[in-house]
């Protein structure tokens, strides 16, 4: 290809001129020889471009270009090197963070009883598959960052939040406290015993999270409160009536008695209480918060462990002993069922001492009199709505439970069927048809042995100045 043409004209001296130019393509001086040059062949320094361009290399490859271009790349270079590095230093710090993070969590997971979890969870002896293990971001969102106005009780184990799940279900995030290794046996230990229990007298356990710094647990959402709010909270738009009462007491004894009876393996839930005792949106009885409950073979007949419970529903012959029994559970359900029936508070200040500060004392005293003195103490609804015989019948099965010696005693199994034997009549449908209520949708899966032992030889004391009593465990509505 010819990189430069002449072309000729005459001057006013008729002389032919002629004027050079590099064809298209070329850029430099027509008039010197190889001053023409390819713009995509050039040589830096030895073959010029035309004003404005130089030669430049790029990758091999000489050319042509813009000065500026030039001068851009010439800064580009350094300023380029010095972003990618900045970028790879943030990439860095960013990718140390999530090994941090992960780090952290596995930690946490392994701190909080993860892998004694999974070896239940892949245990041939349980039946724990269906236990979800929570994202920490996801428990987080659902509750707004465990935001204080979503709380919806707290306790000496820990704070519960009401929380919404991304799928919309309404669900209560229970935040432990901070835990040492006792608390920690109490935690796994709820978690693998509530994965066992298909009742619908029963919390039902959804799942946990073990990656954060204390563990949570996440349970169904029972949105009416706990039975302690009905009893002593007197709510006018709400009559808490005798046939409510009657129905919550034979739901609570039906699912104690499941626990100690009908499960494969005997559960001692340990802690019954009102405040334990939650109600769902039609107003049925949910069982809660098996923090300290413990299973046993069939062989064994009791526990010895660390005296444990609420002042006021505690076992005096478990207190004494420390060894809990069937009977020592009975003991607390019949403290409820004063409750129930008298409306006052299993420890009060405001009773004299003479008639005793623990309402357990006061009832029994008090049914040692002349039955008249029983109506004395009874909840005004309950006079209003029950009739006499029912009455003193209820009363009489709360006597047999309060027995200072757990040998005279009912079973759970027993106490359930007087009541249910009670509220017969209210089991009738419209065609008189008798209805076993008893005869309730639960599993019965197999339960291991998951006991642990503690020393007796300590008691814990603290004083709970909301209630105005002593009790050997903080008492606030809490699963």
């Amino acid at each position: 290809m010819v990189a430069f043409y002449c072309n000729g004209t005459l001057n006013s001296s008729l002389d032919r001129i002629y004027s050079c130019y590099c064809n298209y393509g070329f850029r430099g001086s027509a008039y010197i020889q190889d001053g023409c040059q390819d713009i995509n062949e050039c040589i830096e320094y030895k073959s010029p471009c035309s004003e404005g361009s130089t030669c430049v290399n790029t990758f091999g490859d000489y050319h042509c270009s813009d000065k500026r271009n030039a001068i851009f790349i010439g800064v580009g270079s350094p300023l380029g090197l010095l972003v990618l590095l900045f970028r790879t230093w943030r990439l860095y710090i960013f990718i140390k963070k999530r090994k941090e993070i992960k780090r952290k969590k596995a930690f946490n997971f392994k701190r909080n009883g993860g892998l004694l979890l999974e070896q239940q969870i892949h245990s041939s002896e349980n039946n724990v598959e269906q236990t979800k293990l929570f994202k920490s971001k996801e428990l987080e969102k659902a509750t707004d960052n465990f935001n204080i106005d979503r709380v919806l009780g707290q306790g000496g184990q820990g704070t519960v939040y009401k929380g919404m799940l991304e799928d919309g279900k309404i669900v209560a995030v229970k935040k432990s406290k901070i835990i040492d290794e006792a608390k920690l046996s109490e935690f796994i230990n709820e978690v693998v015993i509530l994965t066992q229990i298909n009742h619908r007298n029963v919390v039902r356990l959804l799942g946990c999270c073990l990656e954060t710094d204390v563990p949570l647990l996440v349970y169904e959402f029972i949105p009416n409160g706990t039975l302690s709010e009905y009893i002593h909270e007197k709510n006018a738009e709400f009559p808490f009536t005798w046939n409510i009462r009657l129905r919550i007491a034979t739901e609570v004894a039906g699912a104690l008695s499941y626990l100690h009876s009908a499960a494969s393996f005997p559960i001692y839930h340990r802690d019954v209480k009102s405040t334990n005792i939650l109600l769902d949106e039609k107003f049925r009885a949910k069982v809660a918060d098996f923090g300290t409950s413990r299973t046993i073979s069939l062989e064994q007949t009791h526990l010895t462990t660390l005296v444990y419970g609420t002042f006021g529903y505690l076992d005096p012959e478990y207190f004494q002993s420390s060894q809990f029994t069937d009977k020592s559970d009975v003991y607390s359900f019949g403290v409820v069922i004063v409750e129930l029936l008298t409306g006052q508070k299993a420890v009060s200040a405001t009773r004299s001492e003479e008639e005793g500060r623990s309402l357990a004392s006061y009832f029994m005293m008090t049914m040692e009199e002349k039955s008249s003195s029983l109506f004395d103490i009874l909840d005004g609804q309950v006079l209003k709505d029950a009739p006499k015989e029912e009455i003193l019948i209820v009363a009489d099965l709360a006597k047999r439970c309060l027995h200072l010696n757990g040998r005279n005693r009912p079973t759970m199994k027993e106490v359930a069927k007087e009541l249910e034997r009670i509220q017969g009549i209210d089991n009738k449908d419209s065609n008189g048809i008798q209805h076993n209520y008893e005869d309730l949708a639960y599993a019965q899966p197999e339960i291991g042995d998951y006991s642990w032992n503690n020393s007796t030889s300590s008691i814990e004391l603290t004083f709970d100045s909301a209630a105005t009593s002593f009790s050997l465990h903080q008492e606030l509505p809490l699963l």
